[in-house]
């Protein structure tokens, strides 16, 4: 056991979240907060610096970089910190993207503050920890493969939400307006519905995508 405190990285564009993490965080011992940043690009610089272990990292940051391109961006480095998401999301659209990026654990906002504490310290060792829900969705997935929506579907699936035609879908996802009505109909028979509203509907309801 080593002496040397957890030197964590808090990012999040809601100085109210920073603040009510860091009063959380800095009274635990072996804990240190070393950077705030407001941005995920402020995040992905500032974690190259080589002197955090831990980023707190939020999903959504209104423009620019989103929490999971981050991720992506941070651990992709040699000698990476851990990322530990900790957000308020927890459907598919947010979790998949996230874990797939390399984040290390997945957390609530409102987890209790020893939950959060410990969740800190399972990442800096290179553990995982996920909040009950989360990995629930998972061990459904892993469950009923063939159900589950790939995580192209789930942005498919998304974008239909958001009132997107399939040539203004194809367009945002780079693929071909037949590659989308692909993609729909294999959603479409995962969900077991045969429209747009339907499936909007039951992936919404499923917690596949959030409204």
């Amino acid at each position: 056991m080593t002496d040397t405190p957890i030197r964590l990285l808090l990012a999040d564009d809601h100085p109210v979240v920073r603040a009510g993490l860091r009063a959380v965080l800095e009274t635990e011992e072996g804990i240190t907060i070393a950077a705030e940043s407001a941005t995920a690009e402020e995040a992905v610089t500032r974690a190259a610096q080589g002197d955090i272990d831990v980023v707190l990292m939020d999903l959504q940051f209104g423009q620019g970089m989103n929490g999971a391109q981050a991720t992506a961006a941070i651990t992709a480095r040699p000698q990476a910190p851990r990322v530990l998401i900790v957000t308020t999301y927890d459907t598919d659209a947010d979790t998949l993207p996230a874990i797939e990026a390399g984040a290390t654990g997945y957390l609530l906002k409102d987890a209790p503050p020893e939950e959060l504490a410990a969740a800190v310290r399972t990442a800096a060792a290179g553990r995982t920890t996920l909040a009950a829900t989360v990995a629930d969705r998972l061990m459904n997935r892993l469950r009923t493969p063939g159900t589950a929506l790939t995580r192209r579907e789930t942005e498919v699936l998304a974008l239909v939400a958001d009132g997107l035609s399939n040539q203004a879908i194809g367009d945002r996802l780079h693929l071909t307006e037949g590659t989308v009505k692909s993609h729909l109909a294999r959603i479409y028979a995962k969900l077991d519905v045969d429209s747009r509203t339907a499936a909007v509907a039951t992936g919404t309801q499923l917690g596949l995508i959030r409204r």
